[in-house]
């Protein structure tokens, strides 16, 4: 296949470099990777495009008619049981914040007992306090801390994270949602219904099909594919069509 890349507005950088590597071992590469800014995609045999749930609605659109893999919103979650050592709890505090918690791989919503301590939490992610200094992470910290002070939200508080009780999977870049559960079979059910959302579910309770260990978000295997599609399958197929 030659791939054509149209490369996001706010990384430029990346793409070229990882080409350039890349062709130090296969000269070819150069001319089978197409690398896109502004201009308008032509001439396409298939598509894979990652968006959110909104934008999807644009990809159906436009690409509907190509083989496509097209990527909605995912979050990932974390199910806490409430006997997490303090070694635990810091690789949790990796899948939270790497990469600023943007990823759909990075941990937006816990899943907490009703007794749950937020101490263990606050206390085992200290070593990511630096990240208030970076203006932008500083910016959404404080505006979502104004709105939910001007909206008299219950909140936590720790200087750089803040935690809401919210059922939304999706928490914004400084915040993080939490849930409370009474049984953890009836949790899981829950969740169940709702995997088309959900890219990674992080606990140390062996009983949940398809759990990563806490702090292995990031690390995904070769066979992890992005909302379980399996990508190579798809470009296989493609000389079959």
């Amino acid at each position: 296949h030659i791939a054509v890349t149209k490369m996001s507005s706010k990384d430029k950088v990346v793409y070229p470099v990882l080409r350039d590597i890349l062709a130090n071992f296969d000269s070819t590469i150069a001319d089978r990777w197409i690398l896109m800014e502004g201009e308008p995609l032509k001439n396409l045999d298939a598509v894979i495009a990652t968006g959110s749930d909104n934008s999807s609605r644009y990809f159906d659109y436009y690409f509907g008619k190509y083989p496509n893999i097209i990527r909605k919103n995912r979050n990932s979650i974390a199910i806490l049981a409430g006997n997490e050592t303090d070694s635990q709890m810091k690789n949790l505090a990796d899948d939270i914040f790497l990469y600023f918690g943007l990823g759909c791989r990075n941990v937006s919503k816990l899943y907490v007992p009703e007794n749950f301590n937020p101490d263990i939490l606050y206390r085992n992610s200290m070593e990511y306090a630096f990240i208030s200094n970076h203006n932008k992470y500083a910016n959404n910290y404080d505006y979502y801390k104004a709105v939910m002070l001007l909206n008299k939200i219950d909140f936590l508080d720790n200087g750089f994270l803040l935690l809401k009780e919210d059922t939304s999977f999706t928490s914004p870049v400084g915040c993080l949602h939490f849930e409370k559960y009474a049984c953890l079979e009836n949790l899981y059910s829950q969740i169940e219904l709702h995997r088309n959302k959900i890219q990674c579910m992080v606990t140390v309770d062996n009983n949940l099909a398809g759990r990563i260990e806490p702090g292995m978000t990031q690390f995904p295997d070769l066979s992890d594919y992005s909302d379980g599609i399996d990508t190579l399958n798809f470009l296989f197929n493609l000389y079959e069509n």
